[in-house]
């Protein structure tokens, strides 16, 4: 499964979440460690899910960008 993560920068340090798996959250204090912290995040959350017969839910989020004029 390949699931769409936003990271963004907060005060002191990155926060990043998974549109498509409520709750599921991390921080770090560089793009980098935001990152590999959600992705362990995922593992556990996911993990979690499926301990307690729970649906994991399907990647449905899309991610494009958008430019504008300056």
């Amino acid at each position: 499964m390949r699931y769409a993560i936003v990271i963004e920068k907060a005060e002191g340090n990155y926060s990043a979440y998974v549109p498509d798996l409520p709750g599921c959250v991390a921080t770090g204090g560089s793009v980098e460690e935001a990152e590999q912290q959600i992705r362990e995040a995922i593992a556990f959350h996911v993990e979690g899910l499926r301990d307690d017969g729970a649906p994991v839910p399907p990647p449905s989020s899309r991610v494009e960008y958008v430019d504008i004029a300056a």
